[in-house]
């Protein structure tokens, strides 16, 4: 649950401000009536991650259980993929967000009423597809999945409330802290996600090495337990754990963390 939580809190939010960042630019300039377009942009990228989510459901139900099987540890690593970019884009992009939305809804405005709706369509579509890619991987990887979806649930309602809070100034959130602690959330939730779809391919024996387990506790914590699904929503926690799906979880979180954390590599960054 708090896993789904985290993804749905920032993802949600960064596509919350980016519709507030949007909308403040049109009313600034006097062009309020054409918000209608902003809207239809962000309804259109809603409805395509909306549409990827079924599509990923739908397929993994069609398929036998070996291709379900693979199929489950492609999308995992795959969505593991594209949140170790997203966080470290938003790290690099964050702080010229503002400049760089407002001077495509400049561009957009002048070419018509339909580029606006693109530009809020491309501007929203990343972060819904992102979404949608990381909690079906992150679903799978869980033993209660309706927690999970509560968790969803409860990430983006907050999110919009924040967002809509930040747009109408009655708060003031430091979106620098909030997005990098965020990041240390997803980055230890990818982790988790990783091993369990390179556990996927060890089940299928195309990944060697599923016979050396580091550790089995399920006699004391069992996978559908409360304290099983926590850990397993929380930090990837597998109660039956290979040698190598340890070994990939440590080197992954080393070798994405110390980056993300370097105070070198984020002044870079900022003045790149």
């Amino acid at each position: 649950m708090l896993s789904s939580f985290i993804i749905a809190l920032r993802e949600g939010l960064e596509a919350a401000l980016i519709v507030g960042i949007l909308i403040a630019f049109i009313s600034k300039s006097g062009k309020s009536h054409l918000g209608r377009y902003i809207w239809i942009g962000v309804g259109a990228a809603v409805a395509l991650s909306l549409g990827l989510g079924a599509l990923l459901n739908f397929t993994s139900a069609e398929l036998t259980p070996k291709g379900e099987t693979i199929f489950a540890g492609t999308t995992s690593i795959l969505a593991v993929v594209v949140v170790t970019w997203m966080v470290f884009w938003m790290k690099q992009t964050a702080r010229h967000l503002r400049r760089e939305l407002g001077g495509k809804v400049d561009q957009a405005v002048l070419a018509g009423p339909f580029a606006l709706a693109g530009a809020a369509f491309l501007a929203v579509v990343r972060e819904g597809l992102e979404t949608s890619l990381f909690v079906y991987a992150n679903f799978k990887s869980v033993a209660h999945p309706i927690n999970s979806a509560f968790g969803l649930i409860a990430g983006f309602g907050i999110a919009i409330a924040l967002g809509y809070s930040i747009y109408k100034s009655s708060i003031n959130l430091n979106l620098a802290v909030f997005f990098k602690y965020t990041g240390i959330g997803l980055i230890i939730v990818a982790a988790g996600v990783l091993s369990y779809g390179l556990r996927e391919f060890q089940n299928l024996g195309i990944v060697p090495g599923g016979d050396a387990i580091a550790w089995d506790v399920t006699s004391v914590i069992g996978k559908d337990s409360v304290t099983g699904a926590v850990l397993t929503g929380t930090v990837g926690f597998d109660t039956t754990t290979t040698w190598l799906q340890f070994g990939v979880y440590a080197a992954y979180l080393v070798a994405v963390l110390a980056p993300y954390l370097s105070k070198g590599r984020q002044k870079r960054l900022i003045n790149a």
